[in-house]
């Protein structure tokens, strides 16, 4: 047996499906053996491998048929036979066609009587959805038209309570206006009565202080000429007790005279000292109590002029507060007036809107009902 080996290196990519039927085609030879074994890297290596051909077995041949000897009837008999069969299956033809006519007509009698039934069926389905959908619109209208006279009732009763509401807080504000500007009369009154007792305390307690100061100088006054009265009378009893001693003896009057001159010059020093002392200690207590008084009437100008200040604050700030408590409500009351009556703008326009949808329904829904 004779065999020839193809040897075949073929990538996998250019390798397509129809490759095999090609080499079948190309190499159609029966009992072909394939061998596959991968030895390139990316590809196969194919063994085709082909036997000898076979010898086909020629078919046998048929006999020879007699030849047969007809005769002119018999060929007759044949014609006449064809002719009948001719006729016969023309008339099979046409009865065929026949029934297939009738066929044919029954079947667009039937397809003429469906479609008259399915026009008749959609007609009446078409009246009835029409009366439906009729019935549905005038219910959806007048549904509508409750719905927008209870809504435009609404923003009628709506608008009364929010007008009767603006009133009301209108009202309200101009008593709290009221109320207020009474209690800042009141209030000024009363700042007004106060200032006026703490002037009223100032002046007495000036008036007291001036009582204690010509007190104070009318007993310092008193001190004085009590200290000269006493100073005067220690030296009447001198000069007494002087006079006493001249009346004695020469000798106890020169031993006495130095004596009564150390002690006349020592009184005299001593009440000098003492006078110049207690003239001192006058001087000084003068001046200390005037200074004392001085300070005193320094303090009570300092606590009235800061009471006054403190109170012209008060007063101030009481009234720059009152002010801007009664501007603030002012603003607030014109703020809240000129809110509700935007609100009530905004409602009458919604309401305006609501008539014109209303009417303009009523008159689409006229023509379309007629």
């Amino acid at each position: 047996m004779l065999k020839v080996i193809y040897r075949v290196l073929i990538l996998p990519i250019l390798l397509a499906p129809s490759e095999p039927a090609l080499m079948n085609s190309v190499f159609s030879i029966p009992a072909t053996e394939v061998r596959c074994q991968e030895k390139t890297r990316g590809g196969l290596r194919y063994e085709v491998i082909l036997s000898e051909p076979e010898v086909k077995a020629t078919p046998p041949k048929k006999a020879a048929s007699p030849k047969n000897s007809m005769s002119v009837q018999d060929i007759e008999d044949k014609l006449k036979a064809a002719e009948e069969r001719r006729q016969q299956l023309e008339s099979n033809k046409i009865a065929a066609l026949a029934a297939k006519m009738q066929k044919i007509e029954e079947a667009s009698r039937k397809k003429d009587e469906q479609t008259s039934q399915f026009i008749s069926a959609t007609r009446e389905a078409l009246e009835h959805k029409m009366e439906n959908h009729t019935e549905k619109r005038e219910a959806y209208i007048t549904d509508l038209k409750t719905k927008l006279k209870d809504h435009i009732e609404n923003v009628e009763k709506t608008r009364l309570s929010i007008e009767q509401q603006t009133d009301e807080v209108r009202s309200a504000i101009e008593e709290k206006l009221k109320t207020a500007s009474v209690q800042r009369d009141e209030n000024i009154k009363k700042m007004l009565e106060r200032l006026k007792e703490h002037e009223d305390q100032v002046q007495k307690v000036r008036g007291s202080n001036a009582l204690k100061f010509q007190q104070l100088e009318a007993a310092i006054q008193e001190k004085l000429e009590q200290a000269q009265s006493r100073r005067s009378q220690i030296e009447q009893e001198q000069k007494e007790k002087l006079r006493n001693y001249n009346s004695r003896p020469l000798e106890i009057k020169q031993s006495a005279v130095s004596t009564l001159e150390v002690r006349k010059t020592e009184v005299s020093t001593q009440l000098e000292t003492k006078l110049t002392i207690a003239e001192q200690k006058r001087e000084q207590e003068i001046q200390r109590k005037l200074e004392i008084a001085k300070k005193h009437n320094e303090h009570l100008m300092e606590v009235k002029q800061t009471i006054e200040s403190t109170e012209e604050s008060r007063k101030s700030e009481n009234i720059t507060k009152i002010e801007s408590k009664l501007t603030t409500a002012e603003q607030n009351r014109e703020k809240e007036i000129q809110r509700k009556l935007e609100n009530i703008k905004k409602n009458e326009k919604r309401a305006e809107t609501v008539r014109q949808n209303k009417a303009n329904l009523l008159a689409q829904g006229t023509p379309s009902s007629g």
